[in-house]
């Protein structure tokens, strides 16, 4: 396959897969090594992204279980968990040692667990029930309570975690610092539960906040704020299919932008990684 050459910004690094699987693994770890700039993946098809990504996973989860004992990981609801559908096969289901893997969520719905609309469900049916991960590092939300309260207990629930050494807090920020943060984007560019020109996207304080007027149904949700998701380690921005190429051309710097898209506020301390599909980076400008 020849590969294709995008018009990137200079701010932006990319790696275009020649197709081979083998590759994209060595790329996609050592383009996660270079800070300070987004680093853009981008492979042929939703399979090979899947495969990609699995591969990345276990390479962080093997390095933070080495180095910290633990490895805390944020999961975000949509297309993500089925993306995950690699992780959940050999030689990862023996390979990661998921006894020392930690559970949260960036966003979620405030509805019961056993909704359809849970993001906890949806990892649950999908990544959760299929590996070993004891259930006491799983934290979903308090479904008893109203969005604000839901907020706060998931708060204090984190703060309990950093006391416990669990999640570390950010020497920069003072904010809590995840070891992986894997988030997926919407068409408006919206990220967790961030969406463009609503107040949240400008919250400096809070860890854990809720909205009840989510342009999105469900309307009523729990998300991290930009400075608990940008005091990350480590952030994957995973995005596939055609629906989403506009907003990739917009957030990459390659289309009109009069405004900022939430999702080009993520600008982690760590590394930040996109993976793309063709499908999703075909509005970007090929070079000639």
């Amino acid at each position: 396959t020849v590969p294709v050459a995008y018009n990137f910004p200079t701010c932006v690094s990319i790696l275009i897969s020649d197709g081979s699987i083998a590759s994209a693994h060595s790329s996609a770890v050592s383009m996660a090594t270079e800070k300070g700039k987004p680093n853009v993946l981008v492979l042929d098809t939703e399979e090979d992204v899947s495969v990609a990504l699995a591969k990345y996973i276990a390479d962080l989860s093997d390095k933070y279980c080495k180095n910290k004992g633990c490895f805390t990981v944020v999961l975000s609801g949509g297309t993500l968990i089925d993306t995950l559908r690699k992780l959940v096969e050999p030689p990862y289901t023996e390979s990661v040692d998921w006894s020392k893997w930690h559970i949260f969520w960036v966003d979620e719905r405030v509805v019961p667990l056993t909704s359809p609309d849970s993001n906890y469900k949806l990892a649950c049916d999908g990544f959760l029930s299929k590996v070993p991960i004891p259930p006491s590092n799983v934290y979903p939300i308090n479904d008893t309570l109203p969005p604000e309260g839901a907020a706060d207990d998931y708060e204090a629930r984190i703060e309990q975690l950093v006391e416990r050494k669990i999640i570390d807090l950010s020497e920069a920020s003072g904010f809590p610092k995840f070891d992986l943060m894997l988030l997926g984007m919407g068409p408006d560019g919206h990220v967790a539960s961030l969406f463009p020109g609503h107040p949240l996207v400008h919250e400096k304080k809070r860890w854990v906040t809720f909205i009840k007027d989510s342009p999105k149904p469900p309307p009523e949700r729990i998300t991290f704020t930009f400075p608990v998701i940008n005091s990350s380690s480590d952030i994957a921005l995973v995005i596939t299919g055609a629906d989403l190429a506009t907003a990739v051309c917009r957030a990459l710097g390659d289309g009109p932008a009069p405004d900022l898209l939430p999702v080009q506020r993520v600008s982690p301390e760590g590394q930040l990684l996109w993976f793309l599909d063709k499908d999703a980076a075909s509005k970007l400008h090929t070079a000639n």
